[in-house]
């Protein structure tokens, strides 16, 4: 049974067009941009991990600077956070609080997270900051367009006509694949090339902001806040644009092939 089943899969190989290993790359594309989008929403398995940013109580020896004018304020800090263990992580749509070390609180609304815990497990205001991040600096709108485009040039590439026999003047029977079109080709170009600079801007944006956030976030807290940024986010970003890259390239690379041809046996 297993021999027959991969013996099918052989015989369907050949059968597998250019153009179906585009569409192979743009939808693991969506895939993975769906999945940043949903990061922080729920407090599904694996969805708390996919975070933009973190901020978290925990002690450590604060940095002196001569810029500052009162290092002991680090004291005052530190007097005020206590035990508190809370942690805070945002994503796109959603925030996910840990008041204790433990499981995760998932919503959209901060407000329904802050009634969930007590003063002395957040005495600094995580959830709002984490709240503040999410409604003024992330921007979720341009993956969203992103994605409709890719998944429209997904269905472009879907058009195109794939292997299929024919009897030749001879009367035998061969495989030919007769050329897409030309101007359905460059619609999906185009397309797949804006997706292609919404995700660059958006994976930009979301990875300065979050560093940015992330570093005030921490020297404000100096010795009882720390901070950091998602890096299973920064790599679901940055994957996709280097996928939608290549869908890119390789659609550009087949319309001037098919160009090519076209001049030279056409």
């Amino acid at each position: 049974m297993a021999e027959r089943g991969f013996g099918g899969f052989l015989r369907a190989v050949p059968f597998l067009g250019y153009h179906h290993v585009l569409m192979i790359l743009i939808a693991i594309t969506i895939i993975l941009l769906s999945l940043l989008l949903a990061g922080c929403s729920s407090s599904s398995p694996m969805i708390p991990d996919i975070f933009l940013i973190s901020l978290y109580y925990q002690s450590y020896t604060p940095v002196p600077s001569t810029a500052q004018a009162d290092y002991n304020v680090h004291t005052a800090i530190s007097n005020i956070v206590g035990q508190a263990k809370l942690a805070a992580r945002v994503g796109y749509f959603g925030i996910c609080v840990s008041p204790d070390g433990g499981a995760w609180l998932c919503s959209n609304n901060a407000t329904a997270l802050a009634n969930e815990v007590s003063v002395d497990q957040d005495p600094l205001n995580l959830i709002w900051l984490a709240s503040q991040f999410k409604d003024m600096i992330v921007f979720p709108y341009l993956i969203i367009i992103a994605i409709i485009f890719a998944f429209i040039c997904l269905l472009l590439l879907a058009t195109f006509p794939g292997w299929h026999e024919e009897e030749d003047a001879h009367g035998s029977e061969r495989e030919v694949k007769p050329f897409p079109s030309r101007f359905v080709s460059q619609i999906a170009l185009a397309i797949i090339f804006i997706a292609s600079i919404f995700v660059l801007v958006s994976v930009l944006w979301q990875h300065t902001a979050s560093v940015a956030a992330s570093i005030i976030a921490q020297d404000l807290g100096n010795g009882s806040v720390k901070s950091g940024v998602g890096s299973t986010a920064m790599v679901l970003g940055w994957f996709s644009f280097a996928l939608l890259i290549v869908v890119t390239i390789g659609l550009l690379v087949m319309i001037l092939s098919i160009r090519v041809l076209s001049e030279t046996f056409g």
